[in-house]
């Protein structure tokens, strides 16, 4: 199968060497692939993600995007090739949905006719079409709708990678649950490649094709989840993805008391 990216010895210290935020990390992954990274707090996660679009540039290693090294074209050309979607949404808040939707289209250069067509086409997709949406300020709308705009923007291009770094994490439980579905079908819907940084160990099982477990910025485990979740080898991933049990053992054994 053809790889998406490609890391190869990826590595990146902010003190000197001293320690590193991300140390030797080597990973694949391939078209049409759905991969979360997961670990603790300071695992390297955010810090991976940075490097691949180079909002951070590593110490050592490289990045190679469908073939081509990150740093063969400068970085805001390379990042208006990458879907970037973010805890918040970050819409600009004095544009409407469709100019926030046309931005990167706008700036590569993209006919008027063709922007307008695909602003309507993603809109539809994430369920707030355009005749009754598109002139409508970001205030206007819940979170989750903020979001789903969010994923319309970062799509716009027909990027060759999307990233996504806890996309869901400013939303309501209910809110987070329907986004995130919503977001899976459009990664089915225009096979996209996504590699999306989470915390929430439920929300990567059930969203991404495959996981990458990191810790003191290494990557400790990668594979699909049910066979991280059997294998068990390394203690840290097996507590790591057993989390989701032992809450819903708690919280069963928590309400079958109540109800006994």
């Amino acid at each position: 199968m053809t790889s998406a990216l490609i890391l190869s010895g990826l590595g990146k210290s902010f003190d000197g060497g001293k320690t590193w935020a991300v140390k030797d990390l080597s990973l694949e992954v391939a078209k049409g692939e759905f991969l979360a990274l997961i670990g603790g707090s300071g695992s390297g996660k955010t810090t991976l993600l940075k490097m691949i679009n180079r909002l951070i540039e590593p110490d050592a290693g490289e990045v190679r995007i469908d073939g081509a090294l990150n740093t063969a074209t400068p970085a805001p050309e390379l990042r208006r090739g990458i879907g970037y979607v973010f805890q918040g949404a970050g819409l600009f808040p004095h544009m409407t949905l469709a100019e926030n939707v046309a931005v990167t289209p706008r700036l590569l250069g993209w006919e008027r006719s063709e922007i307008e067509a695909r602003v309507a086409e993603l809109l539809d997709l994430v369920e707030l079409p355009v005749a009754t949406w598109g002139d409508r300020l970001p205030a206007s709308l819940s979170g989750g709708q903020r979001q789903r705009v969010a994923f319309a923007r970062a799509l716009a291009a027909r990027p060759l990678l999307v990233l996504m770094d806890e996309p869901f994490g400013a939303l309501d439980a209910l809110s987070r649950d329907g986004i995130a579905e919503a977001y899976r079908r459009l990664h089915d819907t225009l096979g996209l490649t996504t590699v999306m940084v989470t915390h929430d160990v439920n929300e990567a099982l059930l969203t991404a094709d495959r996981l990458g477990v990191m810790k003191e910025g290494r990557l400790v485990a990668s594979g699909p989840p049910a066979e991280l979740m059997t294998q068990g080898a390394d203690p840290y991933v097996h507590d790591l993805l057993d989390a989701p049990r032992r809450q819903a053992a708690r919280i069963a054994s928590k309400f079958g008391g109540a109800n006994g």
